[in-house]
């Protein structure tokens, strides 16, 4: 796996001025199988994720660079979007018109239908987002958990995905190769079985902060 990217779900983002958050999905085509763009969270989830173009980002020094400052950072499309569906009455418990608003000035202020906030993704059309954590499953059941991707450099192509495999005593990372991933959406799917996963030689891999 010489000459390739690896793009850690979790990994610290750097502006040319300062940190700017940390990957929290990798976007890719699920048909052309590129890479084409990064989802970069501000820390501590201060603000909206955005979508960062593949271009724009620098990993050859090992850490993800983005050529851009903090400022025109905050100006990328946003990954994500929050809407308020219309909510089901009540607040903490509470059913509608028993709990009050603060500051409190009377009856008049009491809650009634308390909106529901929903975060979708907003990736481009006909792609998705991979998160960490996504579920892979084998021909035969579910095998492990996306811990990353691994790109060439040249073309952005993926050629593995990193998967943790395993019990809690006995994790370990492997790279399963693209050309078995049959399925991209709701999980990753595989055309190999569990026994086959599991015959694959572990990978180093730098994991980033919980």
């Amino acid at each position: 796996m010489a000459d390739v990217t690896k793009f850690m779900i979790g990994a610290e983002a750097t502006c040319s001025d300062g940190v700017c958050g940390e990957i929290s999905r990798v976007v890719i085509d699920p048909f052309a199988r590129v890479v084409t763009h990064l989802v970069v969270e501000p820390k501590h989830r201060q603000g909206l994720g955005r979508l960062v173009p593949l271009d724009l980002v620098d990993s050859s020094t090992g850490d993800v660079q983005i050529r851009c400052t903090t400022a025109e950072f905050e100006k990328l499309e946003h990954a994500e979007e929050t809407q308020f569906l219309p909510g089901s009455g009540g607040h903490m418990g509470y059913e509608a018109g028993q709990a009050l608003s603060q500051p409190y000035y009377g009856l008049a202020d009491t809650i009634g239908e308390v909106p529901e906030a929903v975060t979708y993704d907003t990736v481009p059309l006909g792609e998705v987002a991979i998160r960490r954590g996504d579920q892979v499953h084998a021909t035969d059941g579910l095998i492990g958990r996306v811990e990353g991707l691994v790109i060439d450099p040249r073309n952005h192509y993926v050629t593995h995905v990193l998967l943790q495999e395993g019990h809690i005593w006995e994790r370990k990372v492997v790279a399963i190769p693209i050309t078995v991933v049959i399925g991209v959406g709701d999980g990753i799917r595989l055309s190999i079985s569990k026994q086959e996963v599991e015959e694959l030689p572990s990978v180093d891999v730098v994991h980033p902060n919980p």
